[in-house]
């Protein structure tokens, strides 16, 4: 768990952070989300030390991270940054295991965690552990400093817009590894992003920020439902509640008894994704699949309903 209390910094007279005080709960994923200059990214570096507070305290587990050596600190917590931050003249291999060797990990203990995490993210270990950065493609290089990061089993993951030099597509697949790896692992992951919808995606908290104050702290429902001011609710765009409601719940939670036809959706898909189903099959019901067998159906009406959210 992270404490963060009244934590405040300045440079020269300017307020950057300003008396923040949040709680990102053990095994969580929290967002951090907001426009440029919002403190956000000085906020996360305050955990990990790189950058000193003025006042408040940050306690991990209970414990003053004042009390940790900053370089034993950030051994023993991940730290992902955009555009990966890889070494250029150390192979795959090496740059993942740049934690554990410092930490004295024997050797045959580093290279098993090397090809683990290359298999968990679908990086074969013999085709990939000796290549450079320079020869993987973007999305790879995101993986291998993901990788990097969770490599000596911390328990926090700090990440400032990891997926913001992705494409599209590349940017929806590193976001679903992330979700998979944090249910693997149980690691605490807070993540600084500009993407509310990203922050929607990954969060199950979202904090808000702007000019150095948190105005908002919630679930994402609770921030889509009632936006705290002006501002978050500007955060979140127009005419977009229904669908984000949508995808923060899936198939599995409305299937009703009965039978449908056509062809099955599975029971592990969004909402959001059902209902574009539905739209483009014109069909007002679907037949639900969970494990190869059908197990119901779920209806138009029930997400009619489930998009009104909470009245």
């Amino acid at each position: 768990m992270i404490d963060i209390e009244n934590i405040t910094k300045s440079y020269d007279d300017r307020v950057v952070v300003d008396s923040v005080t949040l709680t990102i709960p053990d095994n969580e994923i929290a967002a951090i989300v907001g426009t440029s200059g919002s403190g956000k990214t000085t906020l996360l570096r305050m955990i990990n030390r790189l950058v000193e507070p003025d006042s408040g305290t940050v306690r991990i587990d209970k414990r003053d991270t004042r009390d940790v050596p900053r370089h034993q600190l950030r051994r023993h917590i991940g730290y992902v940054i955009q555009g990966n931050g890889l070494f250029p003249h150390q192979d795959v291999a090496h740059n993942i295991a740049t934690v554990p060797r410092l930490l004295d990990w024997p050797k045959s203990k580093i290279a098993a965690r090397v090809d683990e995490l290359l298999d968990m993210f679908q990086l074969p270990p013999d085709e990939y552990r000796n290549r450079m950065p320079h020869e993987l493609s973007g999305g790879q290089m995101q993986r291998v400093g993901v990788a990097r990061a969770l490599a000596a089993e911390p328990s926090v993951l700090l990440m400032d817009e990891p997926f913001g030099a992705l494409d599209p597509v590349i940017r929806a697949k590193a976001q679903a590894d992330l979700l998979e790896i944090q249910r693997r692992f149980g690691t605490t992951i807070l993540l600084v992003t500009h993407d509310m919808d990203e922050a929607i995606r990954l969060g199950g908290r979202i904090a808000v920020m702007s000019e150095g104050r948190v105005l908002q702290y919630g679930s994402p429902t609770e921030i889509i439902t009632h936006p705290a001011d002006p501002f978050v609710e500007a955060m979140l765009g127009s005419g977009e509640k229904s669908f984000r409601l949508l995808a923060l719940a899936s198939v599995g939670e409305l299937v009703e008894p009965g039978a449908a036809d056509g062809a099955p959706i599975e029971a592990g898909k969004s909402l959001r994704e059902a209902y574009a189903e539905m739209l483009w099959s014109g069909r007002m019901e679907l037949p639900v699949m969970r494990d190869g067998v059908l197990v119901g159906k779920v209806t138009r009406m029930a997400l009619d309903t489930r998009a009104a959210g909470p009245q």
